[in-house]
């Protein structure tokens, strides 16, 4: 049946959901760390930006060698990895063996742990689910919502609070949460062995992968929703906290709780997406949250005071969390299996890149235009999205897309059962012949005999 998800599934959720809480431990703690070993707000983005670098020099390459490789054992050996890593960091920070200059190093190999691992993730679940659009984004919106609920909310609180007991405590805690989702994981059944297929460099079939993308206008198109997402969205974020006070005059306190709209309303988009794309199409859903964007950073920016930006920030958090559920189930319905894990990298490749940049683009802005300008160049921006979206990735598109994709995999199937009666036959004629020369070996041997 369309949209339900088999039993294994609940597994999958478990495994992200307590991922998602050890992460989101992680993100409250290590700036907690990291400001224990310098004051040096240099140093501070320079960790930043150590989580980042392993997706602009391992993402490409990183999902030619998932398409490569068994996609569960890839996520269990990443998780194992990540685990042992954290098992010595706290060791060593016990033992008070940790600066500034090791946290660099341990961030940078646990993004690339995470390279591997979120690129996987996302090739496997089909393998786990089909490739039925409805069971997909019933599935994506779920892991969505785990992911705003444990490490949006549970996972940074109890980060701080488990940094209050000892250093080493919550980093701990994130090497447990690895260690559950590897054991997890391990416990699926294990996926059908694919053909061999021919292999050449890993940056020819990195370009493989990306000349896909780039050559499918509706792969083009969810690929740019998050890119420019990123970019508006980062841009104002970058202001945000001087926006809130002293524009809208909040307190520390509020602050925070102002922070928690956000994750509000993407928890209730992601619960409420699968059903507004069975109403409206996938498509039609898409351009809604496309123009929702637009119009909600807009009033956050022009809002008089906080709680119409907070509703803002709650409207732009749903329509955030809605699109992150649909747009990655379109890919994964559309996209062949031996491409998935190279187009899922070069799209987070896209979308990553664009953050810092409008970062930039955002703190600039607000020093010559004033705190608001940001947010309403912001929301320009996703107007534009929000047409483009509306060409890109309709309804019309989509379902085209996944005619020509249930195709292919027809063919291909056609193919490989072609395949394996030619083997079969092959291997009965090679039985045949061995069995003529045994005969003929006998007689010529009775002949012998006689004689």
């Amino acid at each position: 049946m369309a949209g339900k998800l088999p039993s294994r599934f609940s597994r999958i959720w478990s495994a992200s959901a307590v991922s998602a809480l050890g992460d989101g431990v992680y993100f409250a703690a290590v700036p907690l760390l990291a400001l224990t070993l310098t004051r040096n707000p240099i140093m501070l983005g320079a960790m930043e930006a150590c989580a980042l670098l392993p997706w602009l020099f391992f993402g490409m390459l990183g999902g030619a060698l998932v398409d490569r490789w068994d996609r569960r054992r890839t996520m269990v050996i990443a998780d194992l990895c990540r685990f042992s890593l954290l098992v010595l960091v706290t060791a060593l920070i016990a033992a008070g063996a940790v600066d500034i200059y090791f946290l660099f190093v341990v961030v940078f190999l646990l993004g690339i742990g995470q390279v591997f691992f979120d690129t996987a993730s996302v090739a496997f679940l089909p393998e786990v689910l089909d490739r039925d659009l409805d069971t997909l984004q019933v599935a994506n919106s779920r892991l969505q919502g785990a992911q705003q609920a444990f490490g949006g909310f549970v996972g940074p609180p109890v980060g701080s609070l488990l940094f209050g007991l000892g250093r080493a405590v919550p980093i701990l805690g994130d090497a447990v949460s690895f260690l559950f989702s590897s054991l997890t994981i391990w416990s699926l059944p294990k996926s059908a062995p694919k053909p061999a297929k021919p292999r050449g460099s890993l940056l020819r079939e990195a370009r493989e992968g990306a000349a896909f993308l780039f050559g499918n206008r509706l792969l083009v198109g969810l690929s740019l929703r998050p890119a420019v997402g990123n970019f508006a969205f980062l841009g104002a974020s970058a202001v945000l906290v001087l926006y809130v006070k002293e524009t809208l005059h909040l307190g520390t306190t509020a602050y925070g709780i102002y922070l928690t709209a956000n994750a509000i309303g993407a928890l209730g988009g992601s619960a409420v997406a699968p059903r507004l794309a069975g109403k409206l199409g996938t498509g039609g859903t898409l351009t809604l949250t496309a123009v929702v964007e637009a119009v909600s950073l807009l009033g956050i920016g022009l809002s008089p005071n906080a709680w119409t930006a907070g509703i803002g920030e709650m409207v732009l958090g749903a329509a955030m969390g809605a699109t992150m559920g649909l747009g990655p189930a379109v890919r994964q319905a559309i996209v062949p299996d031996h491409l998935m894990g190279r187009v899922a990298a070069t799209g987070r490749l896209i979308a990553l890149c664009a953050g810092p940049v409008g970062a930039l683009f955002g703190g600039w802005l607000a020093n010559v235009a004033g705190l608001r300008a940001p947010f309403i160049a912001g929301a320009g921006i996703l107007a534009v999205m929000a047409v483009v979206a509306a060409r890109l990735t309709s309804n019309t598109r989509i379902e085209a897309a996944l005619a020509e994709a249930a195709g292919r995999r027809e063919r291909e199937t056609s193919q490989e059962q072609e395949q394996e009666q030619g083997q079969g036959q092959d291997r009965g004629q090679k039985q045949a012949q061995a069995v003529e020369q045994a005969v003929e070996a006998n007689v010529a041997a009775d002949a012998v005999a006689m004689a």
